[in-house]
């Protein structure tokens, strides 16, 4: 009878902790403190260095100007071994060359056409005449200013829809990374390769995991100070104007950062993660290094460098906020400025540049972010069908 009575203890103090467990998690995102985060403004933006044809407000000592026009479509942004600017134009299925003479665009074309929603665009770091071009199925490579045609290297996949979008660029190990965006808005993946980056060698061999959990990281970029891979995420639909945070993340090899079950700061979503747990199933998860406001979807990226820059702007990420689609109040559409100190710590967010948002619709959209020593940054815009070309005007003595 003792067997008896403890097998059924055990039994029912088993019961009990599954209970106590499923009710946790079932209602541990409705008791987290909600992450909604209101734009980040500056009173220190003005007018005075804007060249443009639109309203725009930045930091004083500071300008920006037209670089290139009718690009509709324009996305990711390189600059050749000689010194020209290939851009793509995604919805146009082209990758268009601009021509650089004493600093000017003298000409532009669009040299690789027909091409399945190109996107990401990488240098050869070891020839600066082989461009490499990932398209929504495919990542190629082409030797420039020559008769030659693309050549695969590696398969990517398309099924299920989704986020097509394939961004591509050689990291300081030499490798070449991929991001590859989820099929869905939130669900389980079939294929490892979606929601994830991978890498491989410029050949296209070694073809490997890089990390996953990262719903749509479009962009990504290396750190200057410790060298680390630093990527934009952007959060699952459908939870609300401020549901989830927007995400930078620092992206480690092996890593998880969270979707579909998990978002912003470890928070498992209850939403759409129905099943039962004893122990937290984001507790192995990486949180964000930065959150930022739902529905701003961050793309570019780029970190400032010291030669050229004011000192205050040293090691600080700016980052291209293409702007909401399914938010009541819209909010987005502007470069904004991610302050970290010398060891990559967060200290805040600001306004760095806006006015691409004017009464409720956009101007323009900024996509992707290179920043340059020199104190020179170029950003593209696909909706204006722009490049602009921002620069530090050192103040007179």
């Amino acid at each position: 009878m003792k067997t008896i009575a403890k097998d059924i203890f055990i039994v029912v103090a088993g019961i009990a902790l599954i209970w106590l467990g499923y009710n946790y998690w079932s209602n541990k995102a409705e008791v987290e403190p909600q992450i909604g985060m209101p734009d980040q403004g500056s009173s220190n933006l003005v007018e005075a260095g804007n060249k443009t044809e639109f309203p725009l407000k930045l930091p004083e000592d500071f300008s920006i100007e037209t670089f290139a026009g009718d690009l509709p479509g324009a996305r990711v942004l390189v600059q050749d071994g000689l010194g020209n600017f290939w851009v793509s134009r995604t919805d146009r299925g082209v990758v268009t060359l601009l021509e650089m003479q004493d600093g000017r665009v003298v000409r532009q074309n669009d040299v690789f056409r027909g091409l399945r929603n190109p996107h990401g665009l990488a240098v050869d770091p070891q020839n600066g005449t082989t461009l490499y071009i990932a398209e929504e199925h495919r990542v190629s490579y082409v030797a420039l200013y020559s008769e030659d045609t693309l050549h695969k290297i590696a398969d990517l996949p398309t099924s299920g829809g989704g986020h097509f979008t394939r961004t591509i660029d050689f990291g300081p190990d030499g490798k070449l990374y991929v991001s590859i965006g989820s099929s869905c808005n939130v669900c389980a993946e079939k294929d490892p390769r979606r929601a994830a980056i991978y890498a491989m060698n410029k050949d296209g061999s070694d073809f490997k995991s890089y990390a996953t959990g990262l719903r749509n990281t479009v962009f990504f970029t290396w750190s200057d100070v410790d060298g680390r891979m630093w990527g934009t995420d952007m959060g699952r639909d459908m939870l609300g104007d401020d549901l989830p945070p927007e995400e930078i993340n620092i992206i480690e090899e092996g890593k998880n950062y969270g979707w579909p079950i998990c978002y912003g700061n470890n928070i498992n979503d209850r939403n759409f993660d129905k099943n039962t747990y004893i122990q937290d199933p984001c507790s192995d998860k990486v949180a964000p290094k930065v959150e930022m406001q739902a529905h701003s979807a961050p793309l570019g990226l780029g970190f400032v460098p010291e030669e050229g820059w004011p000192r205050e702007y040293w090691y600080n990420l700016i980052v291209a906020f293409h702007g909401s689609w399914n938010r009541s109040t819209p909010t987005g559409y502007k470069l904004v400025r991610i302050i970290l100190d010398d060891k990559g710590n967060y200290i805040g967010t600001e306004d760095f540049i806006t006015g691409w948002l004017q009464n409720g619709s956009a101007l323009g959209r900024p996509v992707d972010v290179k920043i340059w020593d020199g104190g020179t940054m170029y950003v593209t815009d696909d909706k204006a069908g722009l490049i602009y070309k921002i620069q530090y005007v050192r103040p007179q003595p």
